[in-house]
């Protein structure tokens, strides 16, 4: 049986939950993905390239790459170190140039030239983790098979408490449990936004916040 401690932190933990959604969904209902992307494999490019890099950034690189690489052969086709200059604005180019030709290669050898709409073939991709699968198979192929956890959604998952880690498997693991599969892409989206427009890193705006009352952290230094 669980301690009384566990449990009581559990119970706490969905009551959260329970009262935020129905608050972020009514302040958000216009959340999703921030990157651009037409088909799945812009959106699995970009999506790599946002790594340690702002949406926003992103979205000013891709369209002068998606207009040079067009389609998952003319990736496939490349040498890392060709594709380099036309990401190296987002940072960690190297690795990512890898990882794009590697990922492109894989869907024409192994995938027909398709990219994956499963997280186990999605996983067997060079440069993509859970966070990547999960923003592939929940915003293009609408499948909500796990949470994507970036910076936003560890940050303010740990101010309200909801997880005591900080690696983000186990956060999303914490997350899983909490809220209901329907909405786990959605509330990736609620969390991203809240991160942007009020849960700040350095500077929360606390006094605006929609969810503050809930907030175990409201007077607390964050």
């Amino acid at each position: 049986m669980p301690r009384p401690e566990a449990k009581k932190w559990t119970e706490r933990r969905e009551r959260v939950v329970k009262a935020i959604l129905p608050i972020l969904r009514q302040t958000y209902p216009s959340a999703k993905c921030s990157l651009d992307f037409g088909n799945p494999l812009q959106l699995l490019v970009a999506t790599i390239l946002s790594a340690q890099c702002t949406d926003v950034r992103v979205n000013m690189t891709t369209p002068e790459l998606f207009r040079k690489y067009p389609t998952v052969q003319d990736f496939a086709a490349l040498k890392p170190e060709a594709i380099e200059p036309d990401i190296k604005s987002t940072g960690f180019f190297r690795n990512k140039s890898k990882s794009l030709v590697g990922a492109a290669k894989k869907i024409v050898s192994d995938f027909g030239g398709h990219v994956p709409d499963n997280m186990d073939d999605l996983l067997s991709l060079p440069g993509v983790a859970r966070k990547t699968a999960n923003v592939v198979l929940g915003t293009w192929f609408h499948k909500n098979d796990g949470v994507v956890v970036d910076t936003h959604v560890q940050r303010i998952s740990r101010r309200l408490e909801l997880t005591k880690s900080d690696d983000p498997k186990s956060i999303e693991q914490d997350l899983i449990k909490l809220i209901p599969q329907p909405q786990w892409t959605l509330f990736s989206h609620w969390l991203i936004w809240h991160g942007r427009r009020r849960c700040d890193a350095r500077k929360p705006d606390c006094a605006n916040c929609e969810i503050q009352k809930l907030c175990p952290q409201i007077g607390v230094k964050k």
